[in-house]
């Protein structure tokens, strides 16, 4: 087994430590990269986070840069929730208290079983993101009663290969595992990889971290596809089989 990580430059290093640490043959190469939105194109965001009853962080990115972003104290009368145990952690690193999404489903529709988003009847809620994302987990909060608003805090693009790391070369460095950890990252994979060796590409094993980039993955033709249920560490090391 040799593994492609794909995750964005910065965010693969527990990744490569596990690997390494278990001998396992890897290469890194981000297919997503991920910038700050500018501030005029954040619209309200920032004001509507700062009067929400409930704020939802969708990644660690939301979290990074909402910090970057803040230019007073965050709000301390407020509920928070993260979707998935990185993102947790990484607003434990700021002091900040939240609910997570259950481990056995670390995805919108975990978050979503919580006994305390079931009712949302007048409460303020401001979702934390990146531009572009999923409009469900918006759309279901609505639909109990909240009144949603979107704090887009970054935004993502598809990266430009070096001819030292581009689908040829992984090809030829016999890779047959790629993790990927969003349908954008499998979105710029098929992308970036030329047709003449999609046979190549959808024979490799795909580990995703959700039903939906699953699904996405099978509507592409791939034919190995496993769901890790999370897209941390330890969820794809166990689909590893690691």
């Amino acid at each position: 087994m040799k593994i492609l990580l794909t995750r964005p430059y910065g965010r693969n290093q527990l990744m490569v430590e596990a690997l390494t640490s278990r001998s396992v043959s890897y290469l890194v190469a981000p297919l997503l990269q991920i910038e700050a939105t500018p501030a005029k194109q954040q619209g309200d965001g920032m004001a509507l986070f700062h009067h929400a009853d409930i704020i939802i962080f969708i990644s660690t990115n939301a979290v990074n840069f909402a910090t970057q972003a803040m230019k007073q104290a965050w709000p301390s009368e407020t509920q928070f929730y993260a979707i998935g145990a990185a993102t947790l952690n990484a607003l434990a690193q700021l002091g900040i208290s939240a609910q997570e999404a259950p481990q056995d489903c670390q995805q919108t529709e975990g978050l979503l079983t919580l006994p305390q988003l079931q009712s949302l009847s007048n409460k303020k809620i401001v979702i934390v993101r990146g531009r572009g994302g999923r409009e469900a987990l918006a759309s279901e909060l609505i639909h109990r009663g909240g009144d949603v608003s979107y704090w887009e805090v970054y935004r993502r693009t598809c990266p430009r290969l070096s001819p030292q790391s581009n689908a040829q070369a992984w090809q030829q460095a016999k890779i047959d595992t790629i993790v990927i950890t969003s349908g954008e990252i499998l979105d710029n994979l098929i992308k970036l990889v030329p047709k003449e060796l999609f046979a190549w590409l959808r024979a490799c094993h795909i580990i995703v971290p959700s039903s939906r980039v699953q699904e996405q993955a099978v509507a592409n033709g791939f034919q190995q596809v496993t769901n890790a249920k999370a897209a941390n560490s330890k969820a794809i090391l166990t689909a590893l089989g690691l």
